[in-house]
């Protein structure tokens, strides 16, 4: 069994002798504050480093950035452990044979490694290792801190075979109250966890998790080893994380920088494809966000496009050059759907000009490239490509198409019923497309039309968070963005709470054009109580009965409470007399009511553009998902599920956002799922 060793009144000696766990705390202690002097002279060196010796003022730009982004990696957190477990190697191989595993390298002077980054290939083991397959490994060593100062040590005995029971360690750091945004869990990693982290930049995994799985930490976790393995490619194509909204973001934004990695971006679908917020019908929000009106839209730009009727004449000196009415029909109809929109316009007037070169060099000239540039921007040729081929943007295309019965049934054909084609409709036009206002929905169509003119550059990894609640048009958008990399899907079926939410993760790597990628599950929980999951799992038949009910490893006797008529300001009080963060959840439309009565204490509202760091929150039902908080008030349940169609699915969201306690308010009846 591993021994879990506290010494709170530290002596000086260094002895390593494991009967005597206060000389061996002292040890690690030492090591750990070399470790910390090591790192700081890291970041010293770093920062003495000069841009000044690259050359050219680009250089000297591009390089600083570099420098400048090596300096924030390496900073000190005093209040992170720098390292957090320990690996004695049985040796036979290049290696040291004892290994410190921390969350980035460091070295001394000499360039002695003191720590190893978590991600390199030999820390696998410090997650993987177990007594049936030690992996080389003779005893792993956990690590507990408090704050930044190391307190205590765990040894687990691998060679020996056996069963070495639960780490109390690892139990403990799970279990800890947080406040404020979410941390990294590299110190708690498990197997199953890991091989998600470890999969290969070219593998795209979906991650179908249950609340307290740990699966957005996982997406995270991954984007970091991939950063590690593959720096040099994702330097260049780039990571981007797109998570639901702003306060989400804002949540986990500490967990990378914590993680040395400074430069990766963090969206939302909205930041990615354009803030647009024009109120619109769920039901019309649906059709548009249906892969449906990828067709549509294809055959509504294409239509712009009309038949041409006449030639070219090129006048030069004393002669005309024509290039016959036929001969352009050709050229447009060989250019037509085989190339995007704004490059096919490009080259019919490149075709046209070379066809004028043609007819130049059959009377005696020797045009050269200069020439064909010039007469492709000339007047007779540009007068004929805007005539044929219109300059277009994606706002004019999608204007017409939502304003023009008669265009939207020609684009449509088949693909949307005259129902879908009606509801489509504006209901008051806009005068043009400059003055309309766009939708959420409409974001997504702008973003299909505008990689039909011209293709969107592709990121070498994405990562989306809450997968289960994108249209298939949004997934589409983010699928443009990962065609040439990778991506980590995340989210929950029983989760999914907007009209259009899928049940299906193949059909959203489908859509995502990741037709390969793997589908895997997290059903083991670690941060949500077993009575409080288990509480919330009665929804899952109505919701996901597909799906597995989760299971959680603390059992969290006494860690529900249901009160009918309770005070939520008396609630409140309780929680705060506790360590950790307190969650409010409560219906949208009863934000204000309970803000107001919980005037007494210091609160705040959670705001989805402005996150507030209060410990007491009242958080929308709407803006919960994602978040976790050590004790969770909901109050009305009845009134979450009765405010969207899909109430339920929002409910047990609500639900399972508590990590220590949970406490239902109600004066209206249960939902009868829950009172059964």
């Amino acid at each position: 069994m591993p021994g879990h060793q506290m010494a709170p009144d530290i002596r000086q000696e260094t002895s390593t002798d494991p009967d005597d766990p206060v000389g061996v705390l002292a040890a690690e202690q030492a090591h750990l504050a070399e470790s910390r002097a090591a790192l700081t002279a890291m970041r010293a060196h770093a920062q003495s480093l000069s841009a000044d010796a690259a050359g050219d003022w680009v250089s000297q730009q591009i390089l600083q950035s570099l420098l400048d982004q090596r300096v924030a990696a390496l900073a000190d957190h005093p209040d992170t452990p720098l390292f957090f477990g320990r690996l004695d190697r049985a040796g036979g191989d290049d290696l040291p044979s004892t290994i410190y595993v921390g969350r980035r390298h460091v070295h001394d002077a000499g360039s002695k490694p003191l720590v190893i980054d978590w991600r390199a290939p030999v820390s696998r083991a410090f997650y993987q290792a177990s007594p049936a397959d030690p992996m080389g490994v003779e005893r792993r060593r956990r690590f507990g801190y408090h704050g930044g100062a190391l307190t205590a040590y765990e040894d687990e005995p691998l060679a020996d075979g056996g069963d070495i029971g639960p780490s109390k360690i690892l139990t403990e750091e799970i279990e800890r109250p947080r406040t404020g945004p979410m941390r990294d869990i590299v110190a708690t990693i498990q197997p199953d966890q890991d091989e998600i982290v470890r999969s290969t930049l070219a593998q795209t995994v979906c991650v179908q998790g249950a609340p307290g799985t740990g699966k957005t930490a996982v997406g995270l976790h991954r984007a970091a080893y991939l950063l590690f393995t593959h720096r040099e490619r994702l330097a260049r194509s780039g990571v981007m994380i797109v998570g639901p909204n702003r306060a989400f973001l804002s949540y986990i934004s500490s967990v990378l920088p914590a993680l040395g990695e400074v430069k990766v971006d963090q969206t939302t679908v909205a930041g990615l494809l354009g803030e647009h917020a024009a109120p619109e019908d769920p039901e019309v929000a649906a059709i548009k966000g249906d892969a449906r009106m990828a067709a549509v839209l294809e055959r509504a730009l294409w239509l712009h496009i009309v038949k041409p009727e006449e030639g070219v004449v090129f006048t030069k000196g004393a002669y005309r050059h024509r290039v016959a009415d036929y001969e352009v029909r050709e050229i447009v109809a060989s250019l037509r759907g085989t190339t995007r929109y704004n490059p096919g316009r490009a080259a019919l007037a490149q075709r046209l000009a070379h066809m004028v070169l043609v007819r130049m060099e059959q009377r005696g000239e020797s045009p050269d490239d200069r020439v064909q540039d010039a007469v492709a921007r000339s007047k007779p040729v540009k007068q004929l490509v805007d005539a044929v081929w219109p300059k277009l943007t994606p706002e004019q295309v999608l204007h017409r198409l939502l304003s023009d019965p008669e265009f939207r049934a020609k684009a449509a054909k088949s693909d949307l019923t005259a129902e879908e084609q009606e509801l489509l409709a504006w209901r008051k036009p806009y005068r043009s497309w400059k003055s309309a206002k766009w939708s959420a929905a409409d974001a997504a169509l702008l973003d299909e039309l505008r990689d039909l003119m011209e293709r969107t550059p592709s990121l070498g990894h994405l990562v989306v968070d809450e997968a289960q609640d994108l249209s298939e048009m949004q997934l589409r958008a983010l699928g443009r963005r990962c065609r040439n990399g990778s991506a980590t899907v995340l989210g929950d079926l029983a989760q999914g709470t907007t009209p259009w939410s899928t049940t299906s993760w193949q059909a959203v790597l489908e859509h995502l054009g990741q037709r390969e990628g793997e589908v895997t599950e997290l059903t083991l929980g670690f941060r949500v109580p077993r009575e409080v999951l288990d509480y919330a799992a009665r929804l899952l038949p109505s919701i996901a009965p597909g799906l597995a009910a989760p299971r959680s490893l603390r059992p969290g006797a006494g860690s529900l409470t249901v009160l009918p008529g309770g005070s939520v300001i008396e609630v409140a009080r309780q929680a705060l007399a506790k360590e950790g963060s307190i969650g409010v959840i409560v219906p949208d439309a009863l934000v204000e009511t309970v803000s107001q009565a919980l005037a007494e204490l210091p609160h705040a509202v959670l705001d989805p553009d402005s996150p507030d760091e209060q410990r007491l929150l009242v958080v929308p039902a709407t803006l919960a998902k994602g978040l976790e908080y050590d004790h969770v008030i909901v109050v009305e349940p009845a009134d979450i599920v009765a405010a969207e169609p899909r109430g339920l699915a929002r409910l047990y969201v609500v639900l399972t956002r508590a990590v220590t306690s949970l406490t239902v308010l109600h004066d209206k009846p249960l939902p009868a799922e829950l009172a059964a």
